[in-house]
């Protein structure tokens, strides 16, 4: 049966940085006819949510952004979330997405009727689609840790996620729960106008001191002058970052030592001998997500910086009580304790084939074909970060590039008429994970140690080969391995 291209109807779930890529892709592929829902009031996903001080990205700006759409504006080495943001929005108006986006629209299920998917909204209205790109991001779900007492405290409390910027801080008691890399942005934006910031780490964090440097006018005028030159820094800092850390962590020891070495260096330059215990680290480098700061150790040594390392027992209307009994007390409670990373399309409910429910089989193991389709589950795409991408390898824009090009691929062969539903073989994808559970012994995130990069099994949620491999696998759909009618 021939299939026309105006006869395919899309569904986009998330406007964030793979939302919008989606969308500009398809605009440029003559696809108008596709949504995107945004349950926000506003485009930018993490950048939208995440509005705390000091938010920034951990990736070089000249990475952090499409491929074909640079930026000569970015003003720090990693700009910040607000510039971030203003970009993503820039390029949606600029390339028609905007006005395909429904915002406040949150998705509560999604129905396969065995010729085209039922996308069911909060608040009952429901449409129907041909395909669905769920591009709804892994870093928006707020995590909180499991202290008893958390509603008893007496003064305000929110997550980073959920910034109370009504709420002042100069000059009062705030604690800070947590250690990773958004503390590090928080206690550092806020140390000089707080009265006492008491930071509770539970695990200490690798950091690397990367000075987030200014962008000089003189520079940002060059390259807009020259745009060849935010081309050749594109490429540098990518290969850079590939030959590097995406090679440390997926067994590289010398490589992943040497980077250590450096940390330990920076580590050596706070002078209090109990402190710097403190906040050495027990595990390899890259088994959690390496902190980028070059004032973090600086912050923990001012005098009204309280660093506790000794474990939580319950929150109080005071403060927090530690296991040793002393009672930290604070004005302002903030938990920097990051975000529910597994729940990929959570909480929507996904029924597939023979009305299979996605999040009940992947109960014992996410069995997924090249992180991005699940069997039983036709014409849906996961893109942006699901099971097995490399997100612990590479800047997630150059991920959600691939998945895309991926993904477009695919629609082409729809809009010829081979076939109008696509999805991967069972056998494709068990093959693929196997492959992937025999790779992961030799990663760094096999090693032993807690973070987001294991499910609540323990299980490495990772990519364990190159960013090499990766453009490979995305590069064409292998057919056989897909299931086409």
């Amino acid at each position: 049966m021939s299939t026309a291209a105006h006869s395919l109807r899309i569904a986009i779930i998330g406007a964030g940085m793979s939302g919008i890529l989606a969308g500009k892709k398809l605009i440029a592929a003559g696809l108008e006819d596709f949504v995107i829902y945004e349950k926000a009031p506003q485009l930018g996903g993490t950048w939208w949510y995440n509005i705390y001080p000091g938010v920034a990205c951990d990736v070089a700006s000249h990475l952090y952004r499409y491929v074909d759409e640079p930026n000569p504006e970015w003003t720090q080495l990693c700009a910040g979330g607000a510039e971030i943001r203003a970009y993503f929005q820039a390029v949606a108006d600029r390339r028609g997405v905007t006005p395909h986006i429904r915002f406040g629209r949150e998705v509560a299920a999604l129905d396969w009727d065995g010729s085209a998917w039922t996308v069911s909204l909060k608040g009952g209205q429901r449409e129907r689609f041909d395909l669905v790109l769920a591009a709804s991001g892994f870093l928006h779900h707020p995590a909180f840790p499991g202290i008893p007492g958390r509603e008893a405290f007496a003064g305000p409390s929110w997550h980073t996620a959920e910034w109370r910027h009504e709420v002042p801080l100069a000059g009062r008691r705030v604690g800070l729960i947590g250690a990773g890399s958004t503390a590090v942005q928080v206690a550092s934006a806020v140390v000089d106008e707080v009265a006492r910031l008491t930071v509770f780490q539970r695990t200490p964090q690798w950091i690397l001191p990367l000075e987030n440097t200014p962008v000089s006018a003189e520079q940002r005028e060059q390259r807009r002058a020259n745009p060849r030159l935010m081309e050749e820094e594109y490429r540098r800092e990518m290969q850079q970052t590939i030959d590097t850390f995406g090679r440390a962590v997926i067994g590289d020891v010398a490589l992943r030592e040497q980077i250590a070495e450096y940390c330990r260096q920076y580590l050596a330059t706070v002078a209090d001998p109990v402190l710097r215990a403190k906040l050495t680290p027990d595990y390899p480098l890259g088994c959690k997500r390496l902190v980028m700061s070059a004032t973090y150790y600086r912050t923990v040594q001012q005098p009204n910086v309280d660093p506790v390392t000794e474990g939580i027992e319950r929150i109080e209307p005071e403060g927090a009580r530690t296991r040793d009994g002393r009672l930290h007390e604070f004005d302002v409670l903030v938990y920097a304790t990051g975000f529910e990373a597994h729940a990929y399309t959570a909480p929507m409910v996904i029924r597939g084939e023979s009305g299979a429910e996605l999040g009940e089989g992947w109960a014992d193991e996410r069995e997924v074909y090249r992180s991005m389709m699940v069997p039983g589950f036709p014409n849906l795409f996961l893109i942006g970060g699901g099971p097995q991408s490399p997100i612990g390898n590479n800047s997630v824009c150059l991920i959600s590039e691939a998945q895309v090009a991926y993904v477009m691929q695919l629609i082409e062969g729809m809009r010829r008429g081979e076939y109008r539903h696509v999805s991967a073989r069972p056998e494709a994808a068990h093959r693929f994970i196997e492959e992937v559970h025999a790779a992961m012994p030799r990663t760094v995130w096999a090693s032993g140690c807690k973070s987001w990069y294991l499910d609540k099994k323990g299980r490495p949620v990772a990519w364990p080969w190159t960013f090499e491999r990766f453009a490979e696998d995305m590069a064409a759909p292998v057919m056989g391995d897909l299931d086409c009618r």
